[in-house]
């Protein structure tokens, strides 16, 4: 199958007639192709999106609400169809495709549609002096929405919704390696009625296509989601233009468990936290910090979950793991088993490729726990990015603080205790943009969502994805 560029409401060749190979990761085989988009191309998309802009951001929030509402609806409508396709193109099992991604796309479309009606302007009055400020927020013009492959269509709209949502019209980049859902999401924005030009899917690689986007001179904004290498890119060649930036990078995440703790139900989100998409999502804790008096029960109680993990083929509705999402990602996983012993870790766990019959080339790796003594090995200081985590011991509250705040990301940090004072302290004093408290990946919508040090800059969600993906204008009228 070839997937084609999406922009001004129709599936276009790339101009080149230039084509990379789209792979199943369940099977490690080629199953179509998509466009490898030139600087060309996403000038084309630039055109269309600007020749929109006027017109759409001048509909009235109603007449966006209602067709970002009708988008979400037609995702769930297409539940079962777009989890297949995401399964396939990703690796990633069926059923969490269609427990958490697809219906989580719905309800960016949803959310967006609903908040955008309740984002409201402000007014300050200058008493005394005659005077009234109000403070507009108008549309930025044309934006840029570059997307990773953890979360394809999950991760591409929720940039996208709030973009539209705020009046803006998109150049977006999804993925080279996921790129099946988007393609998708082109067909049910057309089948809503979404005006011409609004939305506008380039495909191809970050390095052409994603480079494109960043540096063409009349895109405003940059909204991106991926390693924290790219993001330092990005912004080495946006900032200088003055462009919005909105980073949302890596994360090596601490997950600090207590011996008060709820053991039952930590143990278990433990394993989710840790393998959840293979554990291919930013979020996922990878450092597991445990209270010394509980750590040889936990060791012993998690391991033993870990083992029942399956390893299967995506499609199959019992998958606990699927299949990475790339040879090239399988084999930097793997990098990370080759360093283990010298690096002073012990794999307690897994630590080996699996071959599953009639799949042979398929990406699949077990859920592996490696027993570590140095937090600065590189094992815990750098994204691996795979169902790969580590655990170590800390005596003290101040011992397991340090250790979390150690590394150089800092965009989420799970907390197992029952007790409040250490809540909020260490709560207050983790280095991160979230914080979970007996409990993961419980979110919100309306709340901020971002990560500090190099997990990125700006925050994403509610109100705050709203003020990105708008410029405030203070106007001041003076009267007799």
């Amino acid at each position: 199958m070839k997937i084609k560029n999406y922009i001004n409401r129709e599936f276009v060749n790339p101009i080149s007639n230039s084509w990379l190979d789209n792979y199943n990761p369940a099977i490690g085989e080629v199953y179509g192709q998509i466009p490898n988009s030139s600087k060309e191309d996403v000038e084309k998309a630039y055109q269309a999106a600007a020749k929109a802009f006027p017109k759409w951001s001048n509909f009235t929030l109603e007449e966006r609400s209602k067709i970002l509402s009708k988008i979400a609806d037609l995702i769930l409508e297409k539940l079962d169809f777009l989890a297949e396709a995401e399964s396939k193109d990703n690796g990633k099992s069926i059923s969490l495709a269609k427990q958490v991604d697809i219906p989580r796309a719905a309800s960016n479309f949803r959310f967006f549609a609903n908040a955008i009606t309740q984002f409201s302007s402000e007014s300050h009055e200058s008493v005394g002096l005659n005077a009234i400020n109000f403070t507009l927020r108008q549309p930025i013009g044309v934006v840029g929405c570059i997307s990773p492959w953890n979360l394809p269509l999950y991760l591409f709209t929720w940039k996208i919704a709030p973009a539209i949502a705020a009046g803006n019209c998109i150049v977006a980049k999804p993925s080279e390696v996921t790129p099946m859902t988007a393609h998708l999401l082109g067909k049910i924005c057309n089948e809503v009625g979404l005006p011409k030009g609004v939305l506008n899917i380039v495909h191809g690689l970050g390095t052409t296509t994603g480079q494109a986007i960043v540096e063409h001179p009349k895109i405003k904004a940059i909204s991106f989601t991926g390693g924290t290498k790219t993001g330092a890119h990005i912004a080495r060649v946006a900032a200088p233009m003055f462009k919005k930036l909105s980073l949302e990078l890596g994360g090596k995440n601490p997950n600090i468990i207590f011996a008060d703790c709820d053991y039952e139900k930590m143990l278990a989100t433990t394993v989710r936290s840790s393998f959840a998409n293979q554990g291919q999502i930013c979020l996922c804790g990878s450092r597991i910090l445990v209270e010394e008096s509980i750590y040889e029960k936990f060791k012993k109680d998690f391991i033993q979950k870990v083992a029942d993990l399956k390893v299967g083929n995506p499609s199959d509705s019992s998958t606990d793991i699927g299949a990475l999402v790339s040879k090239q990602h399988l084999e930097k996983v793997k990098s990370y088993i080759d360093i283990v012993e010298q690096e002073g870790g012990k794999i307690l766990s897994g630590g080996l490729e699996v071959t599953l019959p009639n799949y042979e080339n398929g990406y699949y790796f077990q859920p592996t726990v490696i027993e570590i003594t140095d937090n600065k090995c590189r094992l815990n200081q750098e994204e691996i990015f795979g169902p790969v985590v580590t655990i170590m011991s800390f005596k003290t509250d101040k011992d397991a603080l340090t250790l979390a705040n150690d590394v150089k990301y800092g965009l989420s940090g799970t907390l197992w205790t029952n007790n409040l004072n250490r809540t909020m302290q260490i709560a207050k004093q983790l280095q991160t943009g979230i914080v979970w408290v007996n409990t993961w990946m419980l979110r919100d919508l309306r709340t901020p969502f971002g990560g500090a040090k190099e997990s990125g800059v700006g925050r994403e969600g509610g109100f705050e994805a709203l003020r990105f993906f708008t410029e405030p204008k203070n106007i001041c009228i003076k009267y007799e």
